[in-house]
């Protein structure tokens, strides 16, 4: 054998020595395989603890904006059921006006119709008046409410007088 044959056998078994040497550090290889996997499971803690977050202020965020617009229809609805309100007051306002008005109208038509009445019935019993008392009832005629006021005021103390009667055992 030559010396550089030798040479480069020995060199290769060198390697082989050394690489089965490599091999054969079973815990030397462990524990580098075990710090690699820590330092995996270090960077992978941290990268789901910055997504974890990020997913929380996410969230957050929608729940904020979920809130806003909630508040916003919320408001829209209130003045929507404010502003029926108003609509239906005045509309049943109007439509008190309207019955109010319509009474009015009614009971002034009444009124003339009574008056018209008056007249004509005291028109008819003119005629039945003797002379001398004709003056009196013309002049009644021409001042019809207070003589109106005075014949209830004297209606008022009759029906008084006779229910005095009546308690005191006099009728």
């Amino acid at each position: 054998m030559t010396k550089r044959t030798a040479h480069g056998t020995g060199a290769r078994i060198a390697d082989t020595a050394g690489s089965l040497a490599a091999k054969a550090d079973l815990k030397g290889r462990t524990q580098a395989r075990a710090a690699d996997l820590k330092d995996k499971a270090g960077a992978l803690t941290v990268q789901l603890r910055q997504t974890a977050t990020r997913a929380g202020h996410q969230a957050q965020g929608r729940a904020a904006k979920g809130g806003h617009t909630t508040q916003e229809h919320m408001a829209k609805a209130r003045h929507t059921l404010q502003e029926r309100a108003l609509r239906t007051g005045h509309a049943v306002q109007e439509q008190a006006l309207r019955t109010g008005h319509a009474v009015q109208e009614r009971a002034g038509q009444a009124g003339h119709l009574a008056s018209e009445k008056a007249v004509e019935a005291s028109h008819a019993a003119e005629g039945r008046v003797p002379q001398s008392a004709r003056t009196a009832v013309r002049g009644a005629l021409r001042h019809a409410r207070p003589v109106l006021v005075a014949g209830a005021a004297l209606a008022v103390a009759g029906a008084v007088a006779i229910g005095a009667r009546r308690r005191d055992g006099r009728d």
